[in-house]
């Protein structure tokens, strides 16, 4: 751990560790990813190849022409409300929204009835939103938590959105589930240990050192969120990386110009995330009484809103038609490694309404 390299954040938790003792791997992705002067998202654009990761937005405009049809279609069956929101958290540079915007301008009425609103905390992300979206003539209001929506039917995005929420950890031992917790070594540099009393309220048995993740911070912002499209009407579209059972197993990772580096290495300087669970994503949203579509892959969710058609017009224009194949190529992609198949796409709707598009085949 001596050789472990430090950020002007790292110095901060480290002198607050010595003094106040561990904190939670919860605590720790929150304070890397969000604190107000040093939290990664606070102070940087890490989108693209000059970042530290590229999302589908970025690969290509026909994601977010999928997404916008699948959202403006699922309006319109709903009996196109005269005023809705419009919502993305987690918004990036405002790539995806500018594209939905884009791909919804044939059907009447939808520009005229939406709302904009962005759900972000960063002023650097929100300044690069606010650049595209003036591009195309829109406004965006922005907020900085989800309760801070204005009310009305909502229809919602979130794109690598949730894997970025802070989890827990527990680790199983002969005593017990124990917190997994973040303190100092010999050096003083940051190290992973465990609380020393077991967390009596998680009740069932695996094999000692199987780790549990919580994303607690995720299932409440699922509550929340099919809550108000149980009330209010909707759609959320829910798109990340992650497995559709729940199960163990470290999922925890950070990333730095494309590669994988160590979770605990500068923290405030590096991405962090955790793959999603979504059968409990799901169980949330059924729980308060929401219809839940799938979660099924992005690949089958794309293909069935026609993206290869959609690939195939844009080719017969295109300058470089090899380009808009290796795109495709790379949003349909297989194997788990692949984002068709790593990432998967869920859906909660209000109870009664049509299944949306591309959700037809596992409804």
């Amino acid at each position: 751990m001596s050789a472990q390299r430090q950020s002007a954040l790292g110095d901060i938790l480290a002198a607050e560790i010595a003094a106040q003792g561990p904190i939670s791997v919860e605590d720790y992705m929150a304070r890397a990813l969000g604190d107000a002067v040093h939290g990664y998202y606070m102070k940087q654009d890490p989108f693209g190849a000059a970042g530290d990761f590229t999302t589908a937005p970025e690969i290509s405009q026909m994601f977010g022409e999928m997404i916008g049809l699948c959202l403006a279609d699922h309006w319109m069956r709903a009996g196109s409300p005269a005023r809705f929101i419009l919502c993305e958290c987690g918004p990036g540079r405002g790539t995806l929204m500018a594209d939905i915007w884009r791909a919804t301008k044939i059907l009447p009425g939808f520009h005229d009835a939406a709302e904009i609103v962005l759900v972000e905390t960063s002023p650097v992300l929100r300044a690069r939103q606010i650049e595209t979206l003036a591009a195309l003539g829109v406004s965006p209001q922005h907020v900085t938590r989800f309760d801070e929506v204005p009310p009305g039917p909502l229809w919602l995005v979130a794109n690598e959105f949730f894997d970025a929420l802070p989890i827990r950890q527990f680790v199983k031992t002969p005593t017990g589930w124990h917190a997994r917790l973040i303190g100092l070594d010999e050096q003083g540099a940051l190290r992973f240990g465990l609380a020393p009393e077991p967390y009596a309220a998680i009740g069932f048995d695996a094999p000692d050192g199987t780790v549990l993740e919580v994303m607690a911070a995720g299932l409440a912002f699922m509550k929340a969120l099919a809550q108000r499209i149980t009330f209010e009407g909707g759609l959320a579209l829910i798109l990340d990386y992650g497995h559709r059972e729940s199960g163990f197993g470290d999922t925890l990772q950070a990333l730095r110009a494309h590669e994988f580096v160590d979770v605990l290495d500068e923290p405030g300087d590096c991405d962090l995330t955790a793959h999603v669970d979504f059968a409990a994503l799901g169980r949330v949203g059924r729980a308060v009484g929401a219809d839940v579509y799938g979660p099924i892959t992005q690949g089958t969710f794309l293909r069935a809103l026609g993206i290869e058609a959609r690939a195939a017009q844009l080719k017969q224009k295109a300058a470089d038609p090899a380009a808009i194949d290796s795109a495709l190529m790379r949003l349909l992609a297989p194997g788990a490694t692949g984002m068709g198949e790593l990432f998967k796409v869920i859906a909660v709707g209000q109870k009664g309404d049509p299944a949306p598009a591309g959700f037809e085949v596992a409804s």
